[in-house]
């Protein structure tokens, strides 16, 4: 049964049968404030979230064997930074451990850019075939690729979990964000390192109000208006550069303009469409094939829980726990999106730099802890999710979401 509005563990945050009380993440609350704001409560911590990285242990003195200082009395916060800290010192353990290719490679992260080369060679010489399963072969494997690079590519290099150099880091961005995915280096992690990770569940901030189309109706927002992503980026694109500087603007259009033509000119010349509009409807096929899942993702995983408003949002390892969900393990997305997208979203918002592959790895390590500790580890099936956002869509993403009370986290 889920949680009503008045029970207190609701407010607690806790997950019921896969249900988590709360509300939405991608919701209509306006753009993100411009470039340089400060937090609304002039901290930094969760604003700079992208920046974490392994720092040094907790000396025995500081901490008990639980990681909560001896003190008597001790504040709430501060208790909540040493649970942080402890959890950041176990991560910090299993990556100091890994060698490059665990921290960087492994399949989930390293093997994939050298397949796609031959993924598409496949899929632009089965498009060739007059024959139907051959073309569809083609269709699905193009699709599968595309939304490797735009997705999961993207999604790693706005955090620099690619590489531990931060201009090869820059590289790998602009070519996963701008040629592959079309959008806008600068704004794409802006937007999603430093708000979304840095507020996550935030109204008004993190709450992923981008996502939210109140007009539209749950069957038209969750099975049709995903076909439109691949037009409704580039041009969502175009609208940001206005917030850039005229020469990354300028970069952003030749990269965007040199990845769209690519993909046409291979479809006319390699795949033998014979016209124009031919090209551009596969080309429109199989970069939506996977936009369902990836909407689905993007609201499955933070809509439906938490939501705080911006000076009374609880410490980060709350924050994080209360508002962020895994999906199980599968094949398809794992591949395509990333594991730190699909059943290691917890652990990737706890630790945004680590790469898919790091994330796998210290799963066990988080869930483990946080279930120690009695903090939310939430976890729900896709078709869960999907059944709780067709039965509830009007709550969820259409009105404004509720603020929860923190009541009773000590």
């Amino acid at each position: 049964m889920p949680l009503e509005d008045g029970d207190p563990a609701r407010r607690r945050g806790q997950q019921v049968n896969g249900e988590v009380s709360g509300t939405p993440h991608p919701g209509g609350m306006g753009d993100p404030p411009p470039r340089g704001t400060p937090a609304p409560d002039g901290s930094r911590t969760e604003a700079m979230a992208e920046d974490w990285e392994p720092g040094p242990a907790l000396g025995d003195r500081d901490a008990t064997p639980g990681g909560v200082p001896q003190r008597a009395g001790q504040e709430p916060g501060r208790r909540e930074e040493a649970l942080m800290a402890e959890l950041s010192e176990l991560v910090q353990k299993v990556v100091k451990s890994s060698s490059w290719w665990e921290r960087h490679g492994g399949c989930s992260t390293s093997a994939w850019p050298s397949s796609c080369p031959a993924g598409f060679s496949t899929g632009f010489l089965c498009l060739r075939s007059a024959q139907a399963i051959p073309f569809l072969a083609g269709v699905l494997t193009l699709g599968v690729v595309h939304h490797t690079l735009t997705v999961k590519g993207s999604h790693l290099a706005s955090h620099n979990a690619l590489t531990e150099s931060k201009s090869w880091g820059k590289v790998w961005a602009i070519f996963f964000i701008e040629l592959c995915s079309a959008f806008t280096a600068e704004q794409a992690t802006y937007n999603h390192v430093k708000i979304h990770h840095g507020y996550t569940n935030v109204i008004g901030l993190g709450d992923s109000s981008t996502w939210k189309l109140p007009f539209l109706n749950r069957y038209v927002y969750m099975f049709i208006a995903p076909l439109a992503v691949p037009i409704i980026t580039p041009l969502v694109a175009l609208d940001l550069l206005r917030n850039v500087e005229w020469k990354a603007a300028l970069r952003t259009l030749c990269c965007m303009f040199l990845g769209i033509y690519c993909h046409y000119w291979l479809l006319l010349h390699v795949s033998g469409f014979q016209s124009p509009w031919s090209a551009l409807l596969c080309m429109l096929l199989t970069r939506s094939l996977l936009a369902h899942p990836y909407i689905h993702v993007n609201i499955f995983q933070h809509i439906g829980l938490p939501m705080f408003a911006a000076d009374r949002k609880p410490k980060r390892i709350h924050l994080m726990s209360l508002g962020v969900l895994n999906l199980p393990r599968n094949a398809l997305l794992d591949w395509s999106f990333g594991h730190s997208l699909i059943s290691c979203h917890v652990e990737h918002h706890l630790f945004p730099s680590l790469s898919d592959n790091m994330c796998l790895k210290i799963k066990p390590i988080v869930s483990q802890y946080l279930k120690q500790k009695k903090l939310p580890y939430n976890e729900d099936t896709y078709a869960s999710r999907l059944r709780l956002f067709l039965r509830r869509y009007e709550e969820l993403m259409v009105h404004a979401p509720p603020i929860t009370e923190l009541v009773g986290i000590q």
